[in-house]
């Protein structure tokens, strides 16, 4: 598609509106347009990322089908304006210039990113707002790699000659250069005559005196002070005194997107990050030399309490959103085995040379901060230096946006690997199939080629190996391997359901409604109702069902089959009409009710409310006389017949009323009727005083009536609806208790507490782990003896255990559109965790494999905006404790027993001591001595 201009393809005057096709075509050209001409300066806006995937949703973006197949959506409705109110604070949401956002928004999560032009032509077709951009800038011309900023840094300016206060903003990528021209713009100093320090927690730590490098490797934190120093002779210009007021200044507002690159339709990478392969200079800055100490000592003010002569109890400070690294440093830190080592000299083990690494900064970082945290009498210490370098190695983590602790873990240990890996040129080992040898020879065979490439501390203390079989279904073909693994991610074998009660009602009259009330996912689609549904109601192939919500009596929304169940609340209620196959082509009839008084001379409807519940029908679409609307009527009336009345099941009509079972749609929308005759429905519907009831034609909230005519065709939109009035009369003929109080989806009560999930212990998720199963469609594995993908089953084993094991519970659950996490309480032991049935092959022969538990990562609230903290024990005095940030507190043993937990860490006992506390104590008289 060309495009003519960055205009779009309608002037912007135009009010014709553009088809869904329409919009969708002009956004993904204008994208694509962006992406290949990307450039510094370029704006990105940000998107509700809730009004996003509705719009994607009408324009058909979006796809979900069975086994994750790609089928577009059903047609959805067209989204309102858009509504970016929820992304910035409430004091800025009138959209200024200069617009705040929540400090918590994830890319994906809460909002999206678009260019420029695709904002522009949104806000034509949409309007809404407020308007929030950030600027692009180019980090790597030669990669190509992109960073908006999405989070400016916000830096507190304290002006030491009258101690003055403004913030400002700039990107994390300014040079200091481009801060000391702002502030001297700002204060109308000369550079010349100012120095700016580093002020974090009102201490002058560092001067900015290298003006080449970024805020982000000067360490500059977001809301940290900086102080600006002004030599004696400096004198203010002629207008300090009407300078404004205003205490804020906003330049460029770029910030990083989260853990993955951003791209609509394709086109140059963006990410929040930057290149692992960024080079550093060992004699630059003596990175290496782990004497160096920065200023930031957290020392204690006083000394009164035993807290303070114990190592260990450092807290860290939450730099903006970094719970969930402090964390996971607290439970590596309080890991003795790591510990023992870092304290010594392990130096000698970094290498310098890993392209993989940071040549040892990471390594030398990781262990200034422990030896801060093992310090007595700290407070809590700012793990700066060390958030930079792991910002490096693993750019994802840059910024200010919360993440996954078990990410941040995996990526911190696996950098710790490789800065101190101890094979400086790893060698090339081409994989082998087992060819059916001993398990025991080829597993040590593929363990001995891991350890001939990866070889450190991480390897002998975190890592594992496991089995893995795959069997293929057709030529029965195994493929055995043995895989190195740093954790065990176990599933949490609770599915997570939801009972959901639905009243069924026959769109032909053949049944009276009966409520359902059936199991679903509690993540899946409208569609895996209608299943569960189409079950319990015993379904003919000839049916379907049409699935609805009735609020007020009336018919609230039809709901398609791709829709997610998570929109549907506990108190609402929900219908499904049982209709012919292929009830799209024909004339949906929708039948409301109301209250009517026949005694006077025209019938004069209740004021009041709707009544009972709404019906619904089918009609041949060439079918819609008089006698052919009330014929459909009546037959769907024909169950809620009083016995004394009528034989029940046979219409009032005679019997002679229109069968769908004889309708064939055609694809044109008309019908074929096979035999069908509405002559005989003619003669009864002749006179209105045979008729037992009386219909009008209506809009879908009963406000309109006019009387269906012999012949007219007059329908006010499509479905047809049907006022029907409801006199004394009726109420003796029809028994219409049956359409009154549906039930609500769920009540909460006695069935809830029945249903609960029930709490599981560590051995059921570690069997769920280890379970024979298949593979996903997506997942399909290539047999080489059939020469085709397939989908095999596999099984999983432990085949060697680390001395450390880490347990990561699978709490978050990911589906296409949705994520969701799981609350469920695991019952983990705390001492004497047995491993020895789950690992089939030991080092130490006969000796059990137990494990005492350590430390423990705690995730509370949901996703996006959860927090982290750990529990971690010393070993020497045998006492838990709580990190939370910068707070410790000591905790009971069983406190650590919670729903919360996300990891675990384990350290194994040798076989005649199940006690930790015989492990060698953490030597903190070298911990002082190397602070001295």
């Amino acid at each position: 598609m060309t495009i003519p201009s960055a205009e779009g393809f309608l002037p912007a005057a135009s009010c014709l509106p553009c088809t869904a096709e329409e919009e969708r075509a002009t956004v993904d050209a204008l994208t694509r347009e962006a992406d290949a001409n990307v450039k510094n300066g370029d704006l990105r806006y940000l998107i509700s990322q809730s009004w996003w995937t509705n719009w994607q949703s009408y324009v058909g973006l979006l796809s979900y089908g069975e086994n994750d197949t790609d089928i577009p959506l059903q047609p959805a409705s067209r989204p309102g304006e858009i509504d970016n109110r929820k992304l910035v604070l409430e004091e800025t949401s009138s959209g200024s210039e200069d617009t705040e956002l929540q400090r918590t928004l994830r890319e994906g999560e809460d909002y999206t990113l678009v260019p420029q032009d695709v904002w522009r032509k949104l806000y034509d077709w949409y309007k809404g707002g407020p308007e929030i951009s950030r600027k692009v800038i180019c980090e790597d011309p030669a990669s190509r790699r992109y960073i908006v900023d999405v989070y400016p840094l916000h830096l507190t300016l304290i002006d030491e000659r009258d101690n003055s206060a403004r913030t400002i903003k700039l990107s994390r990528k300014a040079k200091v250069s481009e801060l000391y021209r702002l502030v001297c713009s700002l204060l109308s100093v000369e550079q010349s005559k100012v120095h700016i320090w580093d002020h974090y927690q009102k201490l002058k730590n560092k001067k900015l005196t290298n003006r080449n490098e970024t805020l982000e490797e000067a360490q500059l934190l977001m809301d940290q002070e900086i102080l600006l120093e002004v030599s004696a002779d400096d004198i203010w210009s002629s207008d300090h005194c009407t300078r404004s007021t205003s205490n804020e200044l906003a330049l460029l507002p770029l910030e990083p997107t989260t853990s993955s690159s951003f791209s609509i339709a394709g086109g140059p990478n963006f990410s929040n990050g930057y290149s692992s392969g960024i080079g550093s200079s060992l004699s630059q800055d003596n990175s290496l030399n782990p004497l160096v100490r920065d200023t930031e000592d957290g020392y204690s003010n006083f000394s009164n309490g035993t807290k303070d002569d114990i190592h260990g109890l450092t807290g860290l400070h939450n730099l903006g959103n970094t719970c969930f690294m402090n964390s996971a440093i607290q439970s590596l830190v309080h890991t003795p085995p790591l510990v023992e080592y870092f304290l010594k000299e392990y130096t000698q083990e970094i290498n310098t040379e890993n392209p993989l690494g940071l040549q040892g900064e990471l390594a030398v970082a990781f262990a200034e901060l422990l030896r801060k945290l093992w310090t007595a009498g700290r407070t809590s210490v700012p793990p700066r230096a060390f958030k930079s370098k792991l910002s490096r190695f693993a750019p994802q983590f840059s910024g200010y946006n919360q993440h996954d602790s078990q990410e941040l873990l995996a990526f911190l240990l696996d950098g710790l690997h490789e800065d101190l890996n101890r094979v400086k040129k790893k060698p090339y080992i081409e994989a082998k199939d087992a060819d059916d040898r001993p398990d025991e020879e080829f597993a040590e065979e593929c363990w001995n080629y891991h350890k001939a490439r990866n070889d450190s501390i991480i390897v002998d203390k975190f890592q594992g190996q496991y089995k893995s079989t795959l069997v293929c279904p057709e030529c029965n073909k195994i493929s055995v391997t043995f895989d190195p693994f740093m954790y065990l991610s176990l599933p949490l074998p609770s599915t997570v359901t939801r009972m959901m009660t639905v009243t069924v009602f026959s769109g032909t009259g053949d049944s009276l409604p009966m409520p359902y009330t059936v199991t679903v996912p509690k993540n899946g689609v409208c569609r895996d109702l209608c299943k569960a549904l189409s079950d319990a109601c015993c379904l003919k192939q000839s049916e379907t069902l049409l699935l609805g919500e009735v609020y007020d009596y009336r018919i609230y929304r039809y709901f398609s089959p791709l829709e997610l169940l998570n929109i549907i609340k506990d108190g609402d209620q929900l219908v499904a009409y049982k209709l012919p196959a292929g009830h799209e082509k024909l004339l949906r009839i929708e039948i409301l009710h109301r209250n009517v008084d026949r005694f006077t001379p025209e019938p004069q409807f209740n004021a009041r409310k709707l009544i009972g519940s709404p019906l619904v029908t089918c009609i041949p679409n060439d079918s819609t006389r008089k006698a052919d609307i009330y014929a459909a009527v009546s037959a769907v009336l024909a169950p809620f017949v009083r016995a004394k009345v009528h034989a029940p099941g046979e219409s009032l009509l005679n019997g002679r009323r229109p069968s769908l079972d004889g309708i064939v749609p055609r694809d044109n929308g008309a019908s074929c009727e096979k035999g069908l005759s509405t002559s005989n429905v003619d003669e009864a519907t002749s006179d209105a005083e045979f008729l037992p009831f009386k219909l009008y034609l209506s809009d879908d909230k009963g406000h309109i009536r006019n009387p269906v005519e012999e012949d007219s065709d007059q329908v006010f939109g499509l479905p047809m609806r049907l006022l029907m009035g409801w006199s004394d009369k009726e109420h003796e003929i029809y028994n219409l208790k049956y359409m009154d109080d549906l039930p609500d989806v769920f009540k909460p009560g006695f069935m809830s507490k029945k249903t609960r999930q029930e709490a599981v212990n560590l051995f059921s998720c570690l069997d769920a782990f280890l379970k024979d199963e298949p593979l996903g469609p997506d997942d399909m594995w290539y047999c080489p003896c059939c020469k085709e993908h397939r989908q095999a089953r596999k099984k999983l084993d432990l085949w060697r255990l680390p001395e450390i094991l880490v347990v990561h519970l699978k709490r978050f659950s990911y589906s296409r559109y949705m994520k969701n996490k799981l609350d469920t309480f695991v019952n983990f032991p705390i001492h004497d965790l047995d491993m020895t049935k789950y690992a089939k092959h030991t080092s130490g022969g006969d000796q059990p494999l137990i494990y005492e538990l350590y430390a423990v990562i705690n995730h509370y609230g949901g996703l996006g905006g959860g927090h982290y903290s750990a529990y971690a024990k010393l070993i020497e005095e045998d006492s838990w404790y709580h990190f939370d940030d910068s707070h410790v507190s000591s905790v009971n043993e069983e406190e650590t027993r919670t729903s919360a937990a996300y990891l675990l860490f384990y350290r194994r006992v040798d076989g005649n001591s199940c006690a930790m506390s015989d492990v060698v104590p953490v030597n903190t008289h070298m911990v002082d001595s190397l602070e001295a």
